[in-house]
């Protein structure tokens, strides 16, 4: 790959048929025996066919217009236009059996040019002696994958690559109707981060701005929002300061100094990491073309990019040593486009895809919330969540009108019309869902519906207030087990949880990102309370990540009656990971404080429950916890709960958690 800036002259020189026609997708989001729902990224508005394709059945095949009811086309640019598709079948397919399907498209700026499939616009998204990609609707959940935090220049491998070699390896015998099909997925849950819009390399934001070019998207108003900032996205691209200094754009940064604190994440954080958001997303174009980027390989291949001019000589070095992370990290990415054309994708966002500690406290919302700049910061990474993410988990959630409406709004992006939009997009309380697979899959919304402390408005927020927590009881009941995912784990480390509670205590929150369940006391009894609710489900298998290291713990809760199986399994990151040597003291240390007999685990005791950790299998003694970039991987038994819990490792070894039941500790 290389990085030549793409300069305006050339691009002129360009066509719109020198574009590819898919950007990005496509991605299987939602599927159900009788409704499908793909998402892509195209050059042009476009029909589209779909051919599904069954052993035992006749295929069954659907033309869908551009007007037609269940294609929903978003135009963002010139070039770029979003196809969401949800699809309700004449004919149900059947469970546990493999389905190809090809997609094919009839670009409206290429009238005559005819169908073009995957092997037009995608040679490389079918597997090994596969001529269509495919899927399988599970009857029951044997297993899945799991995974959150990938940073595209976190020097590590990609987590999702080591999904699609675990896909590979099984999709002989998932499309064999007599093999043992249990290897193949019912889904791949990302539990938040897919992106990190508030930690860019330098590079990374180059070929964005490349991207917004060479795409023709919207050029966002920017000289409403009190700040020095310049009149338009297209000046702030060419600013001097746009790269690796983005705090300069705020419009006094002593008298604000509380919102870069916490808007960019400036403020020192020595217990966990010190992160420096210089290259914070700020456009809606920004937040758009990242998403392109991580997830498709073609938009790294339409621009060349040089370094900008005007790096200090450390940030220059900076610059090129996230290229040289960038470079590995887009050999990647054809074989994440693939698996996500092969598997259902579940998604719900967490901080870094909006901004860190986005609605940590009181504080911090209204700080954040009451500054034009910020407020559209945040309503930008919403509303591209929205796009890329939240639309396909939970498509009936979002109206024809509202999606009419970002129709119109991307075109003149930053005037009254989209602040507007954006506003609605704050109140909107949808975000979370449920997949009816069997367990089913409970996905909570642990950003927006927060439980904020009325007593001093530095303490952390609840994860869930208490109309949430309601819904969710609702939610489960009647059901034996039920997956639920968490982007925070709700039983997290102990030794950690207390650090974050003492610097709470000291008024310091944003040094440790002090964001846990049991921090609030209202959701801490409420997520409680559901689980010994007497028609709870008998198995919680619960799925977390956000905190970079993955681990598991087996759950029992006291009390006059036993309470239900609960897993507690965090996956994190999938391209992330936690300073080693800091984790390595840290779980050196809370093994030591909270030793089974440890007079500590009486003088904090959380919640009345038994904790039994699992240790990550090949680990040094003593270490519960797993520091190492990968794919979590879950099979369960024929009652619903986990039958073996794993990490797959971009390097192709598979780390397994085992009980340690010597080591149960009452808490």
């Amino acid at each position: 790959m290389t990085f030549e800036y793409w300069n305006h002259q050339s691009r002129q020189m360009l066509d719109t048929h020198s574009l590819p026609p898919v950007f990005a997708g496509p991605i299987l989001r939602r599927l159900e025996t009788a409704r499908l729902t793909f998402w892509l990224a195209v050059r042009a508005p476009a029909d589209v066919k779909i051919e599904l394709f069954l052993e035992s059945s006749d295929p069954q095949t659907y033309e869908l217009s551009k007007e037609h009811a269940t294609q929903n086309i978003i135009t963002a640019g010139d070039h770029l236009h979003y196809l969401l598709i949800d699809l309700p079948l004449n004919q149900p397919l059947p469970y546990d059996t493999w389905v190809s399907y090809r997609l094919s498209l009839q670009m409206m700026d290429e009238v005559g040019a005819g169908w073009q499939d995957h092997t037009v616009w995608a040679p490389d998204l079918c597997y090994e002696n596969q001529s269509l990609p495919g899927f399988m609707l599970r009857s029951k959940v044997t297993s899945l994958l799991h995974g959150s935090c990938r940073k595209p220049h976190h020097q590590s491998g990609d987590g999702l690559v080591a999904a699609d070699k675990f896909l590979e390896k099984h999709i002989q015998s998932a499309q064999n109707q007599e093999a043992d099909q249990g290897k193949w997925p019912a889904a791949l849950v990302m539990s938040g981060d897919q992106i990190y819009s508030d930690d860019v390399a330098g590079p990374m934001l180059r070929t964005i701005h490349a991207v917004i070019e060479r795409l023709g998207l919207g050029d966002e108003q920017l000289d409403r929002l009190e700040s020095r900032n310049p009149e338009t996205a297209s000046q702030l691209y060419r600013d001097r300061d746009t790269y690796y200094r983005r705090e300069n754009f705020l419009p006094n940064l002593e008298k604000n100094r509380a919102l870069w604190l916490v808007l960019f994440g400036g403020a020192e954080k020595p217990i966990f990491t010190a992160d420096h958001a210089h290259n914070h997303l700020i456009t809606l174009a920004e937040f758009l073309a990242m998403y392109l980027l991580v997830w498709s390989p073609v938009p790294w291949s339409i621009v060349d990019i040089t370094p900008p001019d005007g790096l200090t000589e450390e940030e220059a070095e900076l610059y090129e040593r996230e290229q040289n992370i960038l470079k590995e990290f887009v050999t990647g990415l054809s074989k994440v486009r693939r698996l996500f054309a092969h598997l259902p994708v579940a998604m719900i966002f967490d901080d870094h895809d909006v901004t860190d500690d986005w609605n940590l406290n009181r504080d911090w919302e209204e700080t954040a919330y009451g500054h034009p700049f910020s407020r559209r910061i945040i309503g930008n990474a919403l509303c591209a969540y929205m796009l890329n993410q939240g639309w396909g988990n939970r498509p009936e959630a979002f109206s024809g009108e509202m999606l009419s409406q970002m129709n119109q709004v991307f075109q003149t992006p930053g005037n009254n019309a989209y602040d507007e939009f954006l506003d609605e997009l704050f109140s909107f309380e949808k975000w979370d869902y449920q997949w009816q697979l069997d367990p089913p899959l409970l996905v909570l919304d642990t950003r927006t519906r927060r439980w904020r402390s009325e007593r001093a408005g530095y303490l952390p927020s609840g994860l869930l207030d208490w109309e949430a927590v309601t819904d969710l009881q609702r939610a489960l009941h009647g059901k034996h087990s039920v997956l639920l995912v968490s982007a925070a784990p709700i039983f997290g480390v102990k030794l950690i949880e207390t650090l974050q509670k003492l610097l709470t205590y000291m008024g310091k929150p944003l040094m440790v990102d002090a964001e846990y369940w049991m921090a609030h006391p209202g959701t801490a009894d409420g997520i409680l309370n559901v689980f010994r609710h007497r028609k709870t489900p008998d198995r919680f298998t619960i799925l977390s990540g956000d905190v970079h290291y993955s681990f598991v713990y087996d759950v029992e809760l006291r009390g006059h009656s036993r309470g239900p199986d609960i897993w507690q399994i965090c996956s994190s990151g999938i391209k992330n990971e936690f300073p080693a040597k800091l984790l390595d003291k840290l779980d050196h240390l809370n093994r030591w404080l909270y030793a089974p007999r440890s007079p500590l685990n009486w003088l904090t005791k959380r919640r009345g429950m038994k904790v039994i950790p699992r240790k990550p299998v090949g680990t040094h003694h003593g270490r519960r916890l797993l520091n190492a970039s990968g794919i979590g991987l879950v099979e369960f038994d024929k009652h619903g709960g986990p039958e073996q819990i794993s990490q797959l490792l971009p390097d192709g070894n598979q780390v397994v958690f085992v009980r340690r039941e010597e080591e149960a500790r009452w808490d």
